[in-house]
């Protein structure tokens, strides 16, 4: 499916993919056949839709805001929530402080627009995943039909 290796993390690998629905709908396809996979060997897939590399918490901030700023549309009068797992800078990022800035700044720019949305943790419309890996950082936007459809997404 991808070049996968290792990284400095316990049991945590990364893999290049170059298209996530293909990626999503081959994953789903084969743990229909073998469920089993993710009980026993798999614990947790996320797939990242936009990718970058920063070197300091701020350009991870400024990074972060520039894509998910990008999502208005699809947020507009929706309810959603960010999750971060952060691995790597500890005490320099603070992933429940990122998810609670970046959860303002898109409320913010909702509002702003005319689209009001509102944080949910209850079946939310959306959630924006946050993943960081050193210094590497990917994020994606998971709407509810996207949920449903891919059971293998456990991104609380």
């Amino acid at each position: 499916m991808g070049p996968l290796r290792r990284t400095d993390y316990m049991n945590i690998m990364v893999m290049k993919i170059h298209d996530v629905e293909q990626f999503v709908n081959r994953l789903t396809e084969m743990f229909s056949k073998d469920p089993g996979i993710l009980k026993y060997d798999i614990a947790r897939i996320v797939p990242l839709q936009r990718t970058f590399t920063f070197q300091s918490a701020d350009e991870f901030e400024s990074r972060a805001k520039e894509i998910i700023l990008g999502w208005l549309e699809k947020l507009a009068g929706k309810s959603f929530h960010i999750r971060m797992h952060r691995r790597g800078f500890k005490g320099k990022i603070h992933a429940q402080d990122e998810e609670s800035v970046l959860g303002g700044l898109l409320l913010d720019a909702l509002k702003e627009a005319g689209t009001p949305g509102s944080i949910s943790f209850k079946d939310p419309d959306a959630i924006i995943d946050i993943e960081t890996v050193s210094n590497r950082a990917g994020i994606s936007i998971w709407m509810r039909e996207d949920l449903e459809r891919y059971a293998f997404l456990h991104l609380d």
